[in-house]
């Protein structure tokens, strides 16, 4: 294995889009596995039955792949071009998740680093093997990125970083190459409390902790069935998954502006008009989402999601639009039009 390959691997990465390449090895994070054990056991993962499933693999990166000798951690930032929680004061307009507002991240990113794993075989003589993971295998990322030194685990409990924010998304390589690792990254939020305080369901119990069963990216992407009743005020206009402990950070004030078009946003998700989105139906939520990861939560639940906001919205005009959803097909949704007109009565 030539000795500057670590060096051309960090240049091939950059030339490919990512803005930052760091190593780590398998055994780094022998931590995560009772943090995860303790995460579980607490409930705070809800319906996300996955995160208890093969805890030994995601508790232990050795396990998933024992062949496996480095870690390559890439980090692909999708930086916002206005401030995002602009939004969330604009009643009658739906707010999307920043990342979920471009084509989905997974199908971009994976093929990104599809790419630089076959160019790691030819450079290392066709020798190493590879496998490349975003977010949909059980790898845990961020303890991973900390370890590699792109940036920390923030109170918040995403990854941030002094170059970065804490706006871009992260990629895994798992190769049998054996190259030298980099230094891990220290903890600096400091005495900072701004993503704490600002969460509008109070789903942090503690620094560093996350209750998901409380969090709006949960209860808007993961959670199935009715949202409690007590949290659906709380959910405002967030129609899918929730930015404000990322956009109060005051690390962004680094952060990079992301390189892919691919991942910038469309018009048409910047700030959608609620009574357009509460009408659609199966057919036409597949095509106005076709590419983007929203299309993966289905219509159903992406309409109980626009039903709060519209309950939340204090608008009385948007009466006519829940109640046409009063006999729909679909028991969730019934419920939450119910709830929306009984709320919009009473303003």
């Amino acid at each position: 294995m030539s000795p500057d390959l670590k060096a051309r691997l960090v240049a091939q990465a950059r030339s490919e889009g990512f803005a930052k390449c760091r190593i780590t090895t398998p055994d780094a994070v022998p931590e995560i596995a009772g943090r995860l054990a303790e995460f579980v056991d607490a409930g705070y993962h809800g319906q996300m039955a996955w995160m208890a499933e093969r805890m030994n693999w995601r508790g232990d990166p050795a396990a998933l792949w024992p062949e496996a000798r480095s870690i390559i951690m890439l980090a692909e930032p999708y930086t916002p071009e206005t401030d995002p929680l602009e939004v969330l004061d604009r009643s009658d307009r739906g707010a999307v998740s920043v990342y979920a507002q471009g084509r989905d991240y997974h199908d971009v990113v994976k093929k990104r680093l599809k790419r630089l794993g076959r160019w790691l075989i030819e450079a290392g003589g066709g020798t190493p093997e590879i496998k490349v993971f975003v977010d949909t295998a059980p790898v845990m990322e961020k303890p991973l990125g900390q370890a590699a030194g792109l940036g920390w685990q923030g109170k918040h409990t995403n990854l941030l970083s002094r170059d970065l924010g804490n706006w871009f998304f992260l990629g895994a390589i798992f190769t049998t190459a054996a190259l030298p690792p980099d230094a891990p990254e220290a903890q600096k939020c400091g005495s900072c409390t701004a993503c704490l305080d600002i969460c509008p369901t109070d789903a942090f119990p503690a620094p560093f902790q996350l209750d998901a069963r409380r969090c709006i990216s949960y209860l808007t992407i993961e959670h199935r069935g009715p949202v409690p009743v007590e949290l659906r005020e709380r959910m405002g206009n967030r129609i899918y998954g929730c930015d404000d402990c990322l956009a109060i950070c005051p690390w962004n004030k680094f952060a990079q502006t992301g390189r892919d078009a691919k991942l910038s946003a469309r018009p048409d998700l910047v700030a959608p008009d609620l009574e357009t989105l509460v009408k659609l139906d199966d057919a036409g939520f597949r095509e106005r989402f076709s590419g983007s990861p929203i299309k993966r939560i289905g219509r159903d639940r992406f309409v109980r999601n626009v039903l709060y906001a519209i309950g939340n919205s204090g608008l009385p005009r948007l009466i006519p639009a829940a109640r046409a959803l009063t006999d729909d097909a679909d028991e969730t949704v019934r419920e939450a039009a119910r709830w929306a007109v009984e709320r919009l009565h009473k303003v």
